[in-house]
């Protein structure tokens, strides 16, 4: 037993350093490494993605049944290790009875499976990919899922117009980091398939810092009183798609959802399930 016990420990040592070489590899790319503009901030153009499962759960998770069983294994929770730095969102208890009423009845009121926007940061770690426009100004970034897109006003900062899914965008360049205040969500959003949330009161401060060509670390400090305990961040790698004829594809995913939306409308007896006309 006391072999086996330090032979496990040994491959914990090892698993962890392995673990490291890539935040070491990251940590050795110099700036001379990262694209830049010609006023010699680093360019973030291109297309970009997650490879996470933070879609499916912002916090440390096994894999479980999916929210519609029939769908077996292609259905299923992908598990995950989780983004939250520190590994759990501090929730007020109120809050966190919400999160776990939300997660019961995902199926059908996650806005994901209504085809609503995303809402930030959510848009930047679904599976899908985005693409950042960087001009000499402001920065325009436009999202495959649900053609959802954001401006990020950089020149000075623009007062908000009115709440909405996607928010507000105010961006500053601190070094090689774009910070970026994201307000007036209107907070029917969610951040995850588990059922986690926020209010309007939300506010999101974004930093994308270049760690090499091809590499972006992205974090997002969520605060919220009506929901959080306190202030909590999330970090994941962005990578760029570097395919030679990556692009971003229509995704207009409302046809998906027109029975979930809108098919308590149909009139007693068409529905696909209630037998009509033509049936055998």
């Amino acid at each position: 037993m006391l072999i086996r016990r330090c032979f496990v420990s040994a491959m914990s040592i090892v698993a962890a350093g392995l673990l490291l070489l890539p935040t070491l590899a990251a940590a050795q790319s110099s700036a001379a490494d990262i694209p830049r503009t010609s006023d010699g901030r680093p360019d973030l153009n291109g297309i970009w993605q997650v490879l996470n499962s933070a879609n499916w759960n912002l916090e440390p998770h096994t894999a479980s049944q999916g929210a519609v069983e029939t769908l077996g294994a292609i259905g299923a929770v992908a598990p995950g290790l989780g983004v939250v730095v520190g590994g759990q969102i501090p929730y007020l208890p109120e809050a966190a009875a919400q999160r776990d009423e939300n997660f019961r009845n995902r199926r059908t009121e996650d806005p994901e499976a209504r085809c609503f926007r995303p809402g930030l940061p959510r848009a930047t770690y679904m599976p899908y990919p985005f693409q950042i426009f960087q001009t000499d100004g402001d920065i325009f970034v436009a999202y495959q899922y649900a053609g959802a897109v954001r401006t990020i006003f950089l020149q000075e900062r623009v007062d908000i117009p009115v709440e909405s899914w996607m928010g507000w965008s105010n961006g500053r360049w601190e070094g090689d980091t774009l910070v970026v205040e994201v307000t007036a969500l209107n907070g029917q959003t969610w951040l995850d398939r588990a059922g986690n949330f926020a209010t309007s009161s939300l506010r999101v401060v974004e930093r994308f810092t270049p760690v090499g060509p091809n590499h972006i670390r992205y974090e997002a400090t969520l605060e919220d009183p009506n929901v959080y305990s306190e202030p909590w961040t999330i970090s994941m790698p962005l990578y760029r798609r570097i395919e030679p004829n990556a692009r971003l594809l229509e995704f207009k995913c409302v046809p998906f959802a027109e029975e979930l939306m809108y098919g308590h409308l149909s009139k007693p007896g068409t529905g696909p399930d209630e037998g009509g006309e033509g049936d055998e």
